[in-house]
């Protein structure tokens, strides 16, 4: 019986293989990479694993009157989007280049102008959707400056390059924790902005309701708003029908209230757009695990 391979082992062989797909995938011309890896997404990996079961399951819990049909086409089209978010963030200077073609648009964007100008914070919230980077590429190409925050990875050999490719995009990027919290409270407070994502369960988020059921909700962006005076902004970026292009919404800022009303108001803002683009969010998230 073969020995076991021990687990830092294993992690560094996880992420050759990886960096390998990339570096295949970049290869080929743009365009036919990002079709290319949607496809092994949706086709190969999401199968394996389990992503297909973990979207019917979600949809049949949440929408259990959705076509049989309709639940077809979205288990396949959803880790094809999840896949062409992945090599395009892998794909640098010329995913940013083909993001920054798009005008932006949304009740929002004279809002965002007036905050740069006064050097006001703007905390920008956004979910697993569309493409969010496209988003945030597209607005620092236009010269605002805007942070990010992330999960550090599991696999330390894949979170070096998985970071390096978000700051390829724009920085500075804030590590979860204590260090990062402290490091991106000052810069907000220096009248930054800041991007963040509010679409994953939180165990210790507040129980608000997203597609009319229970979804633990993270408050601290709408609390970060209020505590430094900051607008809380929903910016998107719907992918296009040819699967490359997209439109990128900024929608008008949401009004200083109670932390938990606000961030209502978000998941409500963005259960609007998935519900017109359901195959465009990232139903694999265990969005409302018990």
């Amino acid at each position: 019986m073969a020995e076991p391979i021990p687990h830092q082992r294993r992690l560094w062989l996880q992420d050759r293989a990886f960096r390998a797909v990339i570096w295949l995938m970049r290869c080929l011309p743009y365009a036919w990479r990002v079709q290319f890896f949607g496809w092994i997404t949706s086709r190969i990996i999401a199968p394996i694993a389990g992503y297909d079961r973990r979207i019917r399951e979600n949809l049949n819990s949440i929408l259990p009157d959705l076509d049989p049909k309709e639940v077809d086409r979205i288990v396949r089209a959803v880790p094809n989007n999840v896949g062409r978010n992945l090599i395009e963030m892998y794909s640098g200077q010329q995913f940013i280049d083909r993001a920054a073609r798009f005008e932006p648009k949304g009740e929002g964007l004279a809002a965002i102008a007036q905050a740069r100008t006064e050097g006001k914070p703007v905390v920008i919230v956004t979910g697993h959707f569309g493409n969010y980077l496209a988003a945030r590429a597209n607005l620092i190409q236009r010269g605002y400056r805007i942070a990010g925050l992330y999960r550090p990875m599991e696999n330390p050999y894949f979170n070096d390059h998985y970071v390096a490719a978000m700051e390829t995009i724009g920085k500075p990027m804030f590590a979860r924790g204590n260090r990062g919290l402290g490091e991106m409270i000052r810069y907000l407070r220096q009248g930054g902005f800041l991007g963040l994502l509010i679409d994953q369960r939180m165990v210790q988020g507040a129980r608000l309701s997203f597609f009319g059921h229970q979804a633990l909700t993270a408050l601290s962006a709408a609390e970060m708003a209020l505590k430094y005076d900051a607008l809380l902004v929903p910016i998107y970026a719907i992918r296009r029908e040819n699967g490359l292009d997209f439109d990128i919404i900024v929608e008008r800022p949401i009004p200083h209230s109670s932390p938990e009303e606000m961030t209502q108001a978000l998941n409500d803002s963005l259960e609007a757009l998935v519900r017109k683009h359901m195959d465009q969010w990232f139903w694999i998230h265990r969005r409302w695990k018990p």
